[in-house]
Formats: structure tokens, C-alpha cells, sequence
């Protein structure tokens, strides 16, 4: 004989299965924890788009012939460490990351050695490391401005001195739809005291070092190994979004430097910090990709000094060719921030090099 219970239960969707299932497993640890509806709608995100990462993740693992499989453990709900996704995923949606929305969070499945299944560790992406800027800062600018600086573009930038008490720079596009080669770029932040302005600037090879240690051809552009019957037969060029992936960058670099109040911090910032923080080791993308969701399928072949995971498909190696520079739109005109009105230099030498330096079922 059915019951109520059984019915109401059977109504209910995958997604609200999903949450009170998460809400009851974090409950089960720590005790009551108030959570508003909004958080549980983010919660039903989380569903959504890990339930199709883990469906589009298992589809790869049987399409590769058995003696090729990295990884046995199917990729299914059942196979998820519920109780650590459990406080992964209520931190972030009490933070208010939003996985359903470009760039916000990253979310990876990776295989827990010990447990023998899979943990989701989480990484934030350029829009939410904005957000988290916002939410925990000491003082909040009013403006982040960002750009990156071309080859016929003319950037000066004015610091503080005896003679400015503001700090501030002068960018002209010249040359709108033939600016030439990325250079550099900078950010600057813009506060009510305008004595507390900050300008930051990077030449090219600077922005590059802030690129993901196995950062992918698709996005950075350069080569990658041509598979073919499940061996490398060579290499392919791929243009890549080079320009893209250096603005991006910018953005990271400009919101991770606004200091956070420590009074602010609470245990859903720590709980995301150490999900990432359990991820550095591992060899994986962090490129942030706004025509992509917010998940990605862990590739690791080998690890080293990381005993908690294990492989979970191959990792393709990582190559140093230079990717070629784009040509881009110009989409300002000349911008003159507070400050003295000054000329420009002809061409951006605060960016050359040194010429000395060579579906779960929730019963």
C-alpha cells in the first residue's frame, strides 16, 4: 500500500530530491543550518549541471575501449562522495556562486583514492572571483577597470608622486580596427577617496605567467597531439582565444588584489578555499570559458606527492609553442581617467622587455 509520504516523495523532482538530500546530509554532520530559498534554488543549479557533467563524463568513459580505460568506477551518481558535495555545495550557494551562469564556479569530479569515489572539488572562475571580491572586501572599489594594451595604442601611466595625489594613466586607441599585437595590460581601481586609486600594469610576458600550468590549446591557442585509434599520431595547430584568455587573466589578477576584511570571513569562504586549494596539484585547466558550462571532466594521467586521487582519464601533454597573435576590434575611444591631462608617449615602452634580459535516485 502506497503512503502520503511515498506519493509526495515520488512527485517531486530529481533536482528538489537532490537538495533536501544535500540539506540532510549537511544537517547530519553539523546540526540545523538556515538556508534561505534562494540558496536552494543554487542548490537545484548544482543538480542540473553536475548531473550533466557526470552523464556527459560517463558517455566518454564507455565510448573508450576497455583495455584503454584510465578509470573502471562508473561515473554515476552512486559513485559521488555525497557528504563532502554536501558542504561544498551549500557553502557555494550561501556565497552565492551560481554554477548555471558563465564563469561563476568550476566544479571537477576527480577519484578519491581512499573512499573509491568520486569527490567534486570546486574552483572559482573570473566572474566569481569578482563576486567573492565584492562580498568579503575590506573596502569595495566603486569601479575595476581592465584593458589590455596594444601595439599602436598609447598608454601612460601617471603614479603617485610629490606632484600627483592621484594615481591614474592616460590610454588612447589609435588605430580602431588594426591595433596590432597584445603588449600588455592593466587594471585600475577606482575608489570613492580617489587617493586610494590603484593602477597596476603587466607587460605580455608577465600576463603569461599567470596562465594554467596545463592550460589548453582550445582556449590559449598553439598545439595539441592528434589522436587517432587512441594513440598520438602527431600535432595540430589551433587558433585558440588568446586575446580572451589574457583579458580574462586581467580580470582575475585585478579582483584577487582587493583586500578582504577578516571580520567577513566565514566558514563558506574557507570551505571553498580548501576545495581549491585540494586541486593545485592536480593537472587541470583552470581557464575560465564563457561559451562553455561551468564543468569540467578531471584529466589526469600521472601525479606525483598527491596520494588522495587517482588518474581518472588521460592528460594530453602540455606544449610551449607561442600561439600567433590576433587582430581585435578596438572598442574605446580615448580614455582619460582623473588626472592631469598629459601626452602620451608614441609608443609603449613601459611594456618592451629589458634589451639585458634574453542522476541521482534519491529513495
Amino acid at each position: 500500500m502506497t503512503t502520503d509520504l511515498e506519493v509526495k516523495k515520488s512527485a517531486q523532482t530529481p533536482s528538489i530530491r537532490f537538495t533536501n538530500a544535500v540539506l540532510a546530509e549537511f544537517t547530519s554532520g553539523i546540526g540545523e543550518v538556515q538556508v534561505a530559498e534562494h540558496h536552494k534554488r543554487l542548490i537545484q543549479n548544482y543538480f542540473i549541471t553536475l548531473d550533466q557533467s557526470l552523464s556527459l563524463a560517463e558517455t566518454k568513459r564507455l565510448a573508450t575501449k576497455e583495455e584503454y580505460r584510465k578509470e573502471n568506477v562508473p561515473m554515476t551518481w552512486q559513485n559521488v562522495n555525497m557528504p563532502k558535495l554536501a558542504v561544498n555545495v551549500v557553502s557555494l550557494a550561501r556565497i552565492g556562486l551560481d554554477p548555471a551562469l558563465p564563469n561563476q564556479i568550476n566544479l571537477i569530479p576527480y577519484k578519491n583514492k581512499h573512499t573509491g569515489k568520486y569527490d567534486i572539488g570546486c574552483i572559482d572562475g573570473y566572474r566569481g572571483k569578482e563576486l567573492i571580491a565584492k562580498k568579503y572586501a575590506y573596502e569595495s572599489p566603486v569601479d575595476v577597470i581592465t584593458e589590455l594594451v596594444y601595439a599602436t595604442d598609447k598608454f601612460k601611466p601617471i603614479k603617485k608622486d610629490i606632484s600627483h595625489k592621484i594615481e591614474t594613466y592616460e590610454f588612447e586607441v589609435t588605430n580602431h580596427f588594426d591595433r596590432g599585437g597584445v603588449v600588455g595590460g592593466f587594471y585600475y581601481h577606482v575608489y570613492e577617496d580617489e587617493k586610494k586609486n590603484k593602477l597596476m600594469f603587466y607587460n605580455l610576458a608577465q600576463i603569461e605567467k599567470r596562465k594554467p600550468k596545463y592550460a589548453s590549446a582550445e582556449f590559449w591557442g598553439g598545439e595539441k597531439d592528434k589522436w587517432k585509434n587512441n594513440k598520438v599520431v602527431g600535432k595540430e595547430k589551433v587558433e585558440g582565444w588568446l586575446e580572451e584568455m589574457l583579458w580574462k587573466t586581467i580580470v582575475r589578477m585585478a579582483y584577487s588584489d582587493i583586500t578582504l576584511d577578516s571580520k567577513k570571513i566565514d566558514a563558506d569562504y574557507v570551505q571553498l578555499k580548501s576545495s581549491e586549494n585540494e586541486l593545485n596539484a592536480i593537472p587541470i585547466d583552470n581557464s575560465d570559458d564563457s561559451d562553455t558550462r561551468n564543468t569540467k571532466t578531471l584529466n589526469i594521467d600521472n601525479i606525483q606527492n598527491k596520494e588522495e586521487i587517482e588518474p581518472v582519464t588521460e592528460v594530453k601533454k602540455e606544449t610551449k609553442t607561442k600561439p600567433p597573435e590576433k587582430k581585435q576590434e578596438a572598442v574605446s575611444e580615448k580614455k582619460t581617467v582623473t588626472g592631469e591631462k598629459l601626452t602620451p608617449p608614441a609608443e609603449n615602452e613601459l611594456f618592451k622587455e629589458p634589451t639585458t634580459k634574453k542522476k541521482p535516485s534519491f529513495e
